[in-house]
């Protein structure tokens, strides 16, 4: 792909990861783990550990979180329980990054969707809830297709979705998870410094970095400093 400075001019659909770069769901990560984890005998994790579990989706959240040695069994029952709890608790704290809103609208022209690892059913109520599923075309969760992120068969769908070439998508994410997504794709990765999995995005840089995502219709647009 080019590298001059108007090298993102052909990106006209816009892929997003959900927590940590739309949403700051950690909080309620963690509770509903912890919950889970006492519900299994288990002794409760800082926060902190839990948040850089996070990513992956669901099924390896909880395992995680159990830690080694957790038999199938435990981690199926484990899971029941901690997709109930958070259920329940998914907005009770969650909110949307600052600047998420008003990036979004700056972007709305552009087709956009939402690829996760998180449940979909859970990642459109928590869309709907915080006002934010009418940007989004297409919402795709971890239980969407055969294979999780990083694996492209998401952003393969996608594409097919929104008629679009590689070269004119880009993925939007926090982690080093969504820039190996968007490589395995082939299409433009967009970073965010702010998320859960910053720190990841060391080991694999993105095409480009934002600390918010208003700063992103610029890069678009060729406008950029």
């Amino acid at each position: 792909m080019p590298h001059d400075e108007n090298r993102f001019s052909s990106v006209r659909v816009l892929i997003f990861d959900l927590d940590g770069t739309l949403i700051d769901s950690k909080l309620d990560l963690a509770h509903s783990v912890n919950g889970m984890l006492e519900h299994m005998g288990r002794a409760p994790l800082a926060p902190e550990a839990i948040y850089g579990y996070v990513g992956n989706g669901a099924p390896l959240l909880v395992r995680r979180a159990l830690g080694t040695g957790v038999t199938d069994a435990e981690a199926n029952r484990g899971l029941a329980y901690f997709l109930s709890f958070y259920r329940s608790h998914m907005l009770d704290n969650t909110v949307t990054y600052p600047g998420v809103r008003e990036g979004l609208e700056s972007l709305a022209p552009r087709p956009m969707a939402v690829l996760t690892n998180k449940p979909v059913r859970f990642s459109c109520a928590i869309l709907e809830g915080l006002g934010l599923s009418h940007f989004f075309r297409f919402v795709y969760g971890g239980n969407s297709f055969e294979r999780k992120k990083p694996d492209p068969m998401g952003v393969k769908v996608l594409l097919r979705d929104l008629a679009a070439k590689t070269q004119e998508a880009m993925m939007v994410g926090d982690s080093d998870v969504d820039v190996r997504t968007a490589r395995n794709a082939g299409i433009w990765a967009c970073g965010v410094s702010y998320g859960l999995g910053a720190e990841s995005l060391r080991a694999d840089p993105p095409d480009l970095l934002l600390d918010s995502l208003v700063e992103l219709p610029a890069h678009l647009n060729g406008h950029a400093g």
